[in-house]
Protein backbone atom coordinates (compact mmCIF):
# COMPACT_ATOMS: atom_id res chain seq x y z
CA UNK A 1 0.00 0.00 0.00
CA UNK A 2 1.24 3.50 -0.77
CA UNK A 3 1.90 5.84 2.17
CA UNK A 4 -0.83 8.42 2.80
CA UNK A 5 1.62 11.10 3.94
CA UNK A 6 4.95 12.21 2.52
CA UNK A 7 7.97 14.17 3.71
CA UNK A 8 7.13 17.87 3.45
CA UNK A 9 3.36 17.47 3.95
CA UNK A 10 1.81 19.90 6.39
CA UNK A 11 -0.65 18.21 8.71
CA UNK A 12 -3.50 19.59 10.76
CA UNK A 13 -3.45 17.69 14.07
CA UNK A 14 -5.99 17.69 16.86
CA UNK A 15 -3.91 17.12 19.97
CA UNK A 16 -5.33 14.93 22.76
CA UNK A 17 -8.31 14.01 20.56
CA UNK A 18 -10.10 10.70 20.98
CA UNK A 19 -8.65 8.03 18.71
CA UNK A 20 -10.70 5.41 16.87
CA UNK A 21 -9.53 2.43 14.85
CA UNK A 22 -8.48 3.59 11.38
CA UNK A 23 -7.43 7.09 12.48
CA UNK A 24 -3.98 8.36 11.48
CA UNK A 25 -2.18 9.55 14.62
CA UNK A 26 0.98 11.26 15.77
CA UNK A 27 2.75 9.20 18.40
CA UNK A 28 6.10 9.17 20.14
CA UNK A 29 8.22 6.14 19.30
CA UNK A 30 8.32 3.96 22.45
CA UNK A 31 11.98 3.13 21.73
CA UNK A 32 13.04 6.78 21.23
CA UNK A 33 10.58 9.33 22.72
CA UNK A 34 12.27 12.17 20.80
CA UNK A 35 11.08 10.63 17.53
CA UNK A 36 7.51 11.38 16.42
CA UNK A 37 5.76 8.92 14.11
CA UNK A 38 2.70 9.15 11.87
CA UNK A 39 0.93 5.80 11.97
CA UNK A 40 -2.58 4.41 11.65
CA UNK A 41 -4.29 3.27 14.87
CA UNK A 42 -5.59 -0.22 14.12
CA UNK A 43 -6.95 -1.59 17.39
CA UNK A 44 -6.83 -1.29 21.16
CA UNK A 45 -4.72 -4.14 22.52
CA UNK A 46 -2.84 -4.91 25.74
CA UNK A 47 -3.59 -1.49 27.29
CA UNK A 48 -2.43 0.52 24.27
CA UNK A 49 -2.96 1.24 20.58
CA UNK A 50 -1.64 -1.10 17.91
CA UNK A 51 -0.14 1.25 15.30
CA UNK A 52 0.73 0.22 11.75
CA UNK A 53 2.37 1.99 8.83
CA UNK A 54 0.30 2.41 5.64
CA UNK A 55 3.22 0.85 3.79
CA UNK A 56 3.44 -2.75 5.00
CA UNK A 57 7.14 -2.89 4.06
CA UNK A 58 8.04 0.10 6.25
CA UNK A 59 9.66 -0.55 9.59
CA UNK A 60 8.94 1.19 12.87
CA UNK A 61 5.43 0.23 13.88
CA UNK A 62 3.75 -2.06 16.43
CA UNK A 63 5.10 -5.14 14.67
CA UNK A 64 8.50 -4.09 16.08
CA UNK A 65 7.59 -2.46 19.41
CA UNK A 66 4.11 -3.73 20.35
CA UNK A 67 1.13 -1.72 21.53
CA UNK A 68 1.76 1.98 22.25
CA UNK A 69 0.70 3.40 25.60
CA UNK A 70 -2.03 6.06 25.37
CA UNK A 71 0.24 8.73 26.88
CA UNK A 72 2.54 8.40 23.83
CA UNK A 73 -0.29 9.21 21.41
CA UNK A 74 -0.02 12.97 20.79
CA UNK A 75 -3.06 13.51 18.59
CA UNK A 76 -5.19 12.55 15.62
CA UNK A 77 -4.35 13.77 12.11
CA UNK A 78 -7.39 15.68 10.83
CA UNK A 79 -6.18 16.82 7.41
CA UNK A 80 -3.23 17.27 5.12
CA UNK A 81 -2.64 20.78 3.82
CA UNK A 82 -1.19 20.52 0.36
CA UNK A 83 2.03 22.46 -0.26
CA UNK A 84 1.32 25.28 -2.75
CA UNK A 85 3.80 23.79 -5.25
CA UNK A 86 1.96 20.44 -5.42
CA UNK A 87 -1.45 22.14 -5.40
CA UNK A 88 -0.52 24.18 -8.50
CA UNK A 89 0.59 21.04 -10.33
CA UNK A 90 -2.62 19.24 -9.40
CA UNK A 91 -4.79 22.17 -10.52
CA UNK A 92 -2.91 22.41 -13.82
CA UNK A 93 -3.57 18.73 -14.52
CA UNK A 94 -7.31 19.10 -14.00
CA UNK A 95 -7.91 22.03 -16.38
CA UNK A 96 -9.53 21.07 -19.69
CA UNK A 97 -7.44 21.89 -22.76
Amino acid sequence: MVPAYYHGDTLLVRYRAAVRPGDPVLARDPRDPDLVLIKRAVRWQDGGWWLLADNSYALGDSRQFGAVAPDLILGRVVARIWPPRRLRVRLRLRRPT
